[in-house]
């Protein structure tokens, strides 16, 4: 396999993030204690596809790999923010879409005074990357998944007035070789407009999208993004921003590994996974962050955290918590301590699939890549001993509303959003 791994350092602010602890989302329960994003939309609660939808900045011959927010982004066309103060966003709403080796995830929202409401989700795994390691281009079937539940967020974003959105694919159109027909396709049949993005703007994205769970008291946070075909491990400090908005990141340092849940469940297993299975996992992913940790330099875990924002982590939060189903609320923003997480991950790998299915956290869908996934995790944590982990339930989706509401002033210019 050639390393594909990019390692880059520097100090440059990302600028852009998601909302901060104290800006709760509206989700008309009074839940005033709930994190920022809203919830997933249940799998099975799904709209009739709709197969249109318009866009803007959709470049000439489309380029497989997408570059800034602002230069490459597939912002949807109707109904851009006017002149008129408050009311201009009081209906208005941004949509963010996310096109991953495993999942296929969409949230629209509206601004706040101080952060975003969410007021349409949804999530369905459809697994596009699978068997793409060892053909390198994406499978009919798995197109096929995909094309069915992008037709779904076409007909959420076309049933609301939407400012602006972008829509992004990650890792397995990256890779494939086939990957920008695929989004040719999906263009034809659904009307959507995916930007295929680079690992900078991932990582950037993730950033963006997590920056307010870290702790502000402490010297930063190794924040990690294990994705069904590629992790990306970033070096995190925040800020407060002067705009009222969200606090924004600063990025240390980055990388980004071709490696995730998926392709290391397809190489090594992930229905019967032995204590042998797990460590070569580990040992596979382990030799792709040295350079991250030699760009990082001399550092203290003591003063740092670990900041995981993935399925894997959300799963480890909530079998830790023993949920009887997963519940966001209870997951998002959770601390866990090392041993907590060495807890989890043994009771994980002693259980047998069938258990691994029925557990309410984790289900069939993700049962063969639940112990793939807690390899990577090991992987940081041995090359970031540190004690405290922050588990997030957010990520790209939020890096890109927040990206999408900051250049348009929505903080700036309507305080009162």
């Amino acid at each position: 396999m050639v390393d594909e791994t990019q390692t880059r350092a520097g100090s440059a602010p990302a600028e852009r993030s998601s909302r901060p602890d104290s800006a709760r989302p509206e989700n008309g329960r009074g839940d005033s204690a709930r994190p920022c994003s809203g919830p997933e939309t249940p799998r099975g609660r799904e709209e009739a596809p709709r197969a249109r939808d318009e866009h803007r900045g959709r470049e000439d011959g489309r380029r497989r790999e997408g570059a800034s927010a602002h230069h490459h982004s597939s912002h949807l066309s109707h109904n851009r923010p006017g002149e008129g103060g408050r009311s201009r966003f009081h209906d208005q709403s941004y949509a963010a879409l996310d096109l991953g080796t495993n999942n296929c995830r969409l949230l629209i929202a509206r601004p706040t005074a101080s952060g975003f409401r969410v007021v349409d989700a949804f999530s369905r795994i459809v697994r596009l990357g699978e068997g793409l390691i060892g053909t390198g281009r994406l499978g009919e079937a798995a197109m096929t998944r995909a094309v069915d539940a992008l037709a779904v967020c076409a007909a959420k974003i076309n049933a609301r007035r939407i400012a602006g959105g972008r829509l992004i694919a990650t890792e397995a159109c990256r890779s494939a070789a086939n990957g920008a027909e695929f989004i040719d396709r999906v263009a034809r049949e659904t009307g959507l407009e995916l930007e295929i993005v680079d690992r900078e703007t991932e990582a950037r994205l993730a950033a963006a999208g997590c920056t307010p769970l870290v702790d502000p008291h402490s010297d930063g946070a190794v924040l990690f993004d294990i994705g069904g075909g590629s992790t990306e491990v970033v070096w995190l400090d925040r800020v407060e921003t002067c705009d009222g908005g969200p606090p924004a990141a600063i990025i240390r340092a980055w990388v980004s590994v071709p490696l995730g849940v998926v392709t290391v469940a397809e190489r090594h297993g992930g229905v019967k996974v032995t204590p042998d299975d797990f460590e070569a996992m580990v040992q596979e992913f382990r030799p792709h962050l040295d350079a991250f940790v030699a760009a990082v330099g001399p550092h203290n875990c003591g003063r740092l955290h670990l900041l995981g924002t993935s399925g894997t982590v959300t799963t480890i939060a909530g079998v830790h918590l023993d949920l009887p189903r997963y519940d966001r609320s209870q997951v998002d923003g959770t601390w866990l301590v090392a041993e907590q997480v060495r807890v989890v991950v043994d009771r994980l790998l002693a259980m047998p699939f069938a258990e691994r299915a029925a557990n309410p956290c984790i289900g069939i869908e993700r049962a063969d890549l639940v112990l793939a996934g807690c390899a990577i995790l090991e992987a940081v944590r041995r090359a970031f001993p540190c004690d405290r982990l922050r588990v997030a339930d957010r990520g790209l989706r939020e890096g890109i509303l927040v990206e999408l509401m900051r250049a348009d002033g929505v903080w700036r210019d309507n305080p009162g959003a």
